[in-house]
C-alpha cells in the first residue's frame, strides 16, 4: 500500500509545480461573453443548482451541504455494467404474437419491469469534497466565468476560491487564496452503504444506491491528502485521491477519479505537465469556433450556457453525452433514469448543436462510440431480432448492452436508423473522404442488411412493413403502443436512412443496386390526412403529446421540403394539431424541438416564443433542463425536476436553425427570425458540404454574407438581396438563378456578398 501511495503523490507532484508558477491568466480573449456568466452572492443549496464544471471525462458541482463548501465529483465512466435480469429471454417474435394475442403482461414482466425492479445496470456516482467555510465569513460572490470555464467564489474575510476541471488533463484544480489557517477537507464517499437497502425508489427519483450492494469503500487520510477506494461490480473498482500543499497564503489542491477495471485494460490519464495552459488553451480555442449575436438577452444568455455545458461534456475520446454525462445526481440515489444512453431522443437532440457551431472535435466522440460498440449490437440483434446485421439498444449500457425498459422504444426496430443520422452529419459537414468510406457507408451497410431483414410485405398492398411498430412515447409502454401499421416515426427514419444510403454510396464511389436505389419507394408513403401528419394509420394525434416523435419528417430528418407546395402544406397543417392539443403534457425538450420545427417552417416569432418558454420555465438557476415547469405549471402540467441535457442541447440547435440552414441543397441565412430582430448575426457557422459562413443583418437588411470552403466542391447559396456585389473567387464563374447563386470553390476558397446599394 505504500508503494501505491507513493506513486499517487509522484503522478501529481507536476501538477503542483505548475500550479506553483503558473497564477491563471484571466484575461486572455478577445470574445466578451461575461454577460452570460452566472452569478450569485451565495451558494446553491441544492445540487442541481450548482456551478457546473467539465471536461468530457470529468466534472463537479460546486454548491452548499449544510455548512460545507460540497464538490460533487464524477466520471463519465464510472458505470455498473451488469448485464439487465431477464432482458436476454426477450425475442421479437415472440413479442409479436403476444401483441396479437393480447397477452401483452407476460411481455411487460421480462421488458419493462426488470428496469425498474433492479438497480443495475446504471451510471454511478463518483464522490464528494467538502471543506469547511466556518471561518470564512459570508459569501460575496459565486461566479462562473463561461469563457475560462472557472468558478470564483469569495468571501467577505477576503478568503477566495478558484476552482476549475482541466479541459487538457483529467484533473480538477483547486486554489484557496488569503487562507493562512490550515484547510480541512473530507471526501464523502456515495451513499453505497447508508442503511437504506429497503427503500427502492423509481426510476425517475433514483432507487437507493445501497441496493447495489458494494463493499464498503476505505479511505486513507494523510496529512494533505485523502484517498478513497471503492470496489464495485465483477471486479470494477474506482479510485479518488485528493492532494494539496500550502504556497504562502495560497492553498492548491489537485483531484482526481480513476477507474480501475479488472476485465479491461484501463486506459492510462493523460499526462498533466501542461495542466493549466492547456485548459486556457482548450477553451479559448472552443469559443473561437463560432459566436452569435442576438437581440433577445434570453434566448442569448442561454445559447452561451448551453454551449458551454456542451464544451464540458463532449470530446471525441470519451463515452458520448449521457442523460446528466458528467453531473450524476449527488442526492444520495441513483441518477434519474439510471444516467443511462436514451437513443429514443435524448443522445441524438444531445449533439444537435455541434453541427452547425463548428465543433466536430467533439461530435465525433458519439459515433466513434457507436462505432466501438456495433459488435455488442449487432450480437443483440441477432438475439432479439434474429437477423444478421445491426440495429441498437433504444436504451444501452455504456458497452452498449439493452437495458430494457417500455420496450416499444428501449427495443424499437428502427434506432439504428436515427443513430445513422450522426454518421451522415459527420460526413456531410466535414466531407471527409477517409471518415466516408472506413465509417459511415460500412455503418450504413450493416444497418442496410437488418432492414433487409427485418421488413415484412403487406399481402394488401404490396409494400414494405415492420412485423410490429410504435411512435415514442405514444400511449406510454401498453399493449396500444404498438401498432400493426407502420408509423409515421418508423417510416420516416427509414425512408430517410435509405435516401442518405443511396448518396453515401454514390460518393464513395460504391455501386448503387437498382434495388438499393427504389428500396424506399418500396414503404408507403407517410401517412397524412387533414391533421397533417398522423402518428399511424388509423391513429391521429389525439392529445398532448411530449415527444415530437410522429412529426420526424419535419425535424429532424426534414424529409418534408418546406419549399415545395404540398410539403409546405403538410407541415402547416401538421403545427396546428400540435397547436391544437397543446402543451400540457410536454416537458423541456418538447419546447426546444417544437422551436427547431417551427424553424424549418420559417416561423421565427413562434421559433423564439418556444424557445424563450424553454428558457423561462424549464431551467435550473444555473440553467440545467429539469424537464417540468418551474414556475408552478404555466406552459406544463409536469412540474418535477429531473435533470437531463438534451433539451439544453436541442434548445442550442434551435437557435442555429433559426439563424441557417443547409439542408435543402442550398445555404440560407436568417430563414426563421422574428420580425423584431433587426440586428443580428453569427459568425463562423458550419453548414452541410463543409462551409463556413458568417452573416450579419443590421436595421433589418442583411449586409454581408462571408464564405470559406473547408473542401472545396459547389457553393449554392439563396441570396436575400436582388443587387449585389461579389469580392472573391476572381477567375471563377458565379451563375445567378432564382435568387440561387451557384460556384464551383475550391479549398480554402472564399467569397464575400453584399447588396449592391444601402437603402
Amino acid at each position: 500500500m505504500a508503494g501505491k501511495e507513493k506513486s499517487f503523490h509522484g503522478s501529481l507532484r507536476v501538477v503542483f509545480l505548475h500550479l506553483c508558477f503558473l497564477v491563471l491568466p484571466l484575461s486572455l480573449f478577445a470574445q466578451d461573453l461575461s454577460r452570460y456568466n452566472l452569478q450569485f452572492d451565495s451558494l446553491a443549496k441544492r445540487w442541481d443548482e450548482a456551478i457546473p464544471l467539465g471536461n468530457g471525462m470529468i466534472g463537479a458541482l460546486i454548491w452548499q451541504k449544510d455548512d460545507k463548501l460540497r464538490m460533487s465529483l464524477d466520471r463519465v465512466d464510472l458505470w455498473d455494467d451488469r448485464p439487465m435480469p431477464e432482458i436476454d429471454q426477450l425475442k421479437f417474435k415472440w413479442v409479436k404474437e403476444k401483441v396479437r394475442s393480447n397477452q401483452y403482461d407476460s411481455v411487460q414482466r421480462i421488458g419493462d419491469e426488470p428496469y425498474e425492479k433492479y438497480p443495475a445496470p446504471t451510471k454511478i456516482p463518483g464522490a464528494a469534497l467538502e471543506f469547511d467555510m466556518s471561518s470564512f465569513g459570508k459569501v460575496v460572490l459565486n461566479r462562473l466565468d463561461i469563457k475560462k470555464a472557472v468558478c470564483t467564489i469569495q468571501w467577505d474575510s477576503g478568503v477566495q476560491l478558484e476552482t476549475y476541471v482541466c479541459a487538457g488533463s483529467d484533473n480538477g484544480i483547486f486554489i484557496f487564496k488569503g487562507l493562512k489557517d490550515d484547510l480541512k477537507v473530507e471526501l464523502i464517499p456515495p451513499a453505497y452503504n447508508s442503511g437504506t437497502e429497503g427503500m427502492e425508489g423509481n426510476s425517475v427519483e433514483g432507487q437507493e444506491l445501497e441496493r447495489l450492494g458494494y463493499s464498503p469503500g476505505k479511505i486513507i487520510k494523510e496529512k494533505n491528502f485523502l484517498k478513497y477506494d471503492q470496489p464495485c461490480y465483477n471486479g470494477m473498482a474506482y479510485t479518488v485521491t485528493v492532494q494539496w500543499q500550502r504556497f504562502g497564503n495560497d492553498i492548491r489542491g489537485v483531484w482526481q477519479i480513476i477507474k480501475n477495471d479488472a476485465n479491461k485494460n484501463n486506459v492510462k490519464n493523460k499526462p498533466a505537465d501542461t495542466t493549466l495552459s492547456a485548459h486556457i488553451l482548450w477553451w479559448k480555442d472552443f469559443w473561437s469556433r463560432s459566436s452569435v449575436s442576438l437581440p433577445d438577452p434570453v434566448l442569448q444568455r442561454q445559447y452561451y450556457l448551453d454551449m458551454y455545458k456542451f464544451g464540458c461534456v463532449a470530446r471525441n475520446n470519451t463515452p458520448p453525452i449521457s442523460l446528466q454525462a458528467v453531473w450524476t445526481a449527488d442526492n444520495g440515489k441513483l441518477p434519474p433514469w439510471k444516467g443511462d444512453f436514451h437513443h429514443d431522443l435524448n443522445t441524438e437532440l444531445s449533439y444537435w448543436p455541434g453541427y452547425i457551431s463548428n465543433h466536430l472535435d467533439l461530435t465525433s466522440g458519439f459515433t466513434n462510440w457507436l462505432w466501438n460498440i456495433k459488435d455488442e449490437n449487432k450480437k443483440w440483434t441477432q438475439q432479439y431480432f434474429g437477423t444478421k446485421g445491426l440495429n441498437v439498444p433504444g436504451v444501452t449500457t455504456i458497452s452498449g448492452k439493452p437495458m430494457g425498459g417500455w420496450i416499444q422504444y428501449s427495443m424499437s426496430p428502427t434506432t439504428v436508423a436515427w443513430l445513422s443520422q450522426n454518421f451522415y452529419w459527420q460526413w456531410k459537414y466535414s466531407m471527409d473522404k477517409n471518415f466516408l468510406k472506413e465509417k459511415c457507408v460500412p455503418y450504413f451497410k450493416e444497418a442496410e442488411r437488418y432492414f433487409s431483414e427485418i421488413k415484412i410485405t403487406d399481402a394488401k398492398t404490396g409494400k414494405y412493413e415492420l412485423p410490429l411498430s410504435s411512435s415514442p412515447e405514444y400511449h406510454d409502454n401498453s399493449i396500444k403502443a404498438w401498432f400493426t401499421g407502420i408509423t409515421n416515426y418508423d417510416l420516416s427514419l427509414i425512408k430517410y436512412f435509405y435516401r442518405k444510403y443511396v448518396e453515401i454510396l454514390k460518393e464513395n464511389h460504391d455501386p448503387v443496386s437498382e434495388n438499393i436505389f427504389s428500396e424506399e419507394q418500396k414503404y408507403p408513403d407517410l401517412d397524412v390526412n387533414e391533421t397533417g401528419l398522423t402518428v399511424a394509420p388509423g391513429q391521429n394525434l389525439d392529445e398532448s403529446h411530449r415527444h415530437l416523435s410522429p412529426y420526424m419528417a419535419i425535424f429532424p430528418l426534414r424529409i418534408l421540403n418546406g419549399d415545395d407546395q404540398k410539403d409546405k402544406e403538410i407541415i402547416r397543417k401538421s403545427i396546428q394539431r400540435i397547436e391544437d392539443k397543446g402543451t400540457r403534457n410536454w416537458v423541456g425538450y418538447s419546447f426546444s424541438w417544437m422551436g427547431c420545427v417551427y424553424a424549418q417552417a420559417k416561423e421565427g416569432n413562434k421559433a423564439a416564443e418556444m424557445l424563450r418558454h424553454f428558457a423561462t420555465n424549464f431551467c435550473s438557476i444555473n440553467s440545467f433542463h429539469l424537464n417540468g415547469d418551474q414556475k408552478g405549471g404555466q406552459y406544463s402540467s409536469f412540474t418535477y425536476r429531473p435533470f437531463t441535457l438534451e433539451g439544453n442541447f436541442a434548445f442550442a440547435r434551435g437557435i442555429q436553425e433559426m439563424l441557417i440552414q443547409s439542408d435543402r441543397g442550398f445555404i440560407e441565412v436568417f430563414p426563421a427570425i422574428p420580425d423584431s430582430w433587426q440586428d443580428v448575426s453569427f459568425k463562423t457557422f458550419r453548414t452541410e458540404g463543409a462551409f463556413l459562413v458568417s452573416a450579419k443583418k443590421e436595421k433589418g437588411k442583411v449586409k454581408e454574407i462571408v464564405i470559406q470552403s473547408e473542401a472545396g466542391g459547389k457553393l449554392l447559396i439563396k441570396l436575400p438581396f436582388v443587387n449585389r456585389k461579389v469580392k472573391g473567387l476572381k477567375g471563377k464563374k458565379i451563375r445567378f438563378e432564382n435568387g440561387i447563386a451557384s460556384v464551383d470553390m475550391s479549398k480554402g476558397d472564399i467569397i464575400v456578398f453584399r447588396p449592391a446599394k444601402e437603402n
